[in-house]
């Protein structure tokens, strides 16, 4: 159970950057997940990671390394990140699957990221199905 932990929190470490538009709430989930494994895991970072550049996957493999040294607190913070993920994949696969239609139809052109999809379904509500605007409402996409 330790490694789909991992790879899932390693998932999240290479997907997610930096710097986060805040109105997308898909990133601002992912900073959620990272953040509660970053702080759930800082001891472990810090004691066992410190001299590992980030990136690529060396930190979760660096923990990986340690895994029978981790702390209750790391391990629940990996438990809770995955459990974060798996709510964020569900809220984008449930919501894709009911706005499909409209963003074909009203969305085609946008570029995905920083929110432009979920503008875009936004900026014409109007038009947009209620099937889509009702998953977006209950996913919390959309107030």
């Amino acid at each position: 159970m330790k490694s789909r932990i991992m790879l899932v929190v390693l998932l999240v470490l290479t997907l997610v950057s930096p710097a986060f538009a805040t109105e997308d709430p898909v990133q601002a989930g992912l900073q959620g997940a990272l953040d509660t494994f970053t702080e759930g895991c800082q001891q472990e970072l810090t004691t066992f990671c410190k001299d590992v550049t980030p990136g690529g996957g060396r930190i979760i493999a660096c923990l990986y390394a340690f895994q029978d040294k981790l702390t209750p607190r790391c391990e629940y913070a990996f438990y809770d990140s995955v459990g974060q993920l798996d709510r964020i994949l569900s809220n984008l696969s449930y919501a894709i699957s009911e706005c499909r239609d409209d963003l074909k139809s009203y969305c085609a052109d946008i570029k995905p990221g920083e929110g432009r999809l979920l503008d875009c379904l936004n900026k014409n509500e109007a038009k947009v199905s209620n099937r889509c605007n009702y998953a977006l409402k209950d996913v919390g996409y959309k107030k």
